[in-house]
């Protein structure tokens, strides 16, 4: 298969017999991103200004932590507070509570659920989304995508590598049906559709036999019994079920 630079992450992906080739992009970018800010990389302005405005998600804030530079972690923060701080003075100056009645007060409380009901509402549910990290990776993974569907078109090696894989996550099998709806014409969805099925169902049945037989290992009546594919089934199936690497030791920075 002719590899280039924008081939060659998702055809390694494919071949690293993983649970989800996109989970495994996505952990390459997301630590390949947390390394870039706290290299030497927040230091520069134009860094500084993006992650400013967009901050961290409470996953990446957490990796930034784990990864050690404390002092790269803190220049960021400090100059992210500051227009925080400036941006939240503006929306509080500006908020009016709206009028009450009987029929809100008495209505069951959904505020974890619901749409922001308030201009400040709306406003934190949009710093609460924004990321520096995942707008990275988000920005790469659609060219993935696009990739993806280029090559299953037109590379007899890829879609062998494809149908032989262990499927996808289910939130990235979500986006890979939405953007195959868009990229396949009406022949190719019929091809793809039922391929991309197959193999989702396949796999996913095959981790519930090997979460099952966990569960059996751990009778003991079965102690002497072979393990099987189940020793590390659990956290395959959390990535499975939600994506991720659930077991994946903390990511930090080298000595």
């Amino acid at each position: 298969m002719k590899k280039n630079i924008a081939t060659i992450p998702l055809i390694d992906a494919f071949h690293a017999d993983d649970e989800c080739p996109f989970c495994f992009l996505e952990r390459a970018a997301e630590q390949h991103a947390i390394s870039f800010i706290l290299g030497s990389a927040y230091m520069e302005d134009y860094i500084r200004e993006k992650t400013d405005e967009l901050g961290f998600c409470r996953h990446h804030y957490k990796m930034m932590y784990d990864y050690g530079n404390r002092l790269g972690s803190a220049l960021i923060l400090s100059t992210h507070l500051k227009k925080l701080n400036r941006e939240l003075e503006e929306q509080l100056n500006g908020y009016t509570p709206g009028k009450s009645n009987l029929l809100k007060r008495v209505k069951k409380t959904s505020a974890a659920t619901s749409d922001a009901k308030t201009p400040l509402g709306a406003w934190l549910d949009h710093k609460e989304h924004t990321c520096y990290v995942c707008d990275h990776f988000n920005e790469i993974y659609n060219r993935y995508l696009e990739t993806f569907f280029d090559l299953y078109r037109k590379n007899s090696e890829f879609r062998a590598s494809f149908e032989q894989s262990k499927g996808f996550c289910l939130p990235h099998f979500r986006d890979l049906i939405e953007c195959a709806e868009e990229k396949l014409t009406d022949a190719e969805k019929k091809e793809f559709i039922p391929k991309v099925s197959a193999l989702m169902l396949e796999h996913m049945k095959r981790l519930q036999s090997e979460v099952s037989w966990f569960v059996e290992k751990n009778d003991y009546r079965n102690k002497d019994k072979d393990w099987g594919n189940s020793a590390d089934s659990v956290q395959r199936a959390m990535q499975k079920c939600g994506s991720g690497y659930p077991a994946d030791p903390v990511f930090e920075q080298e000595p």
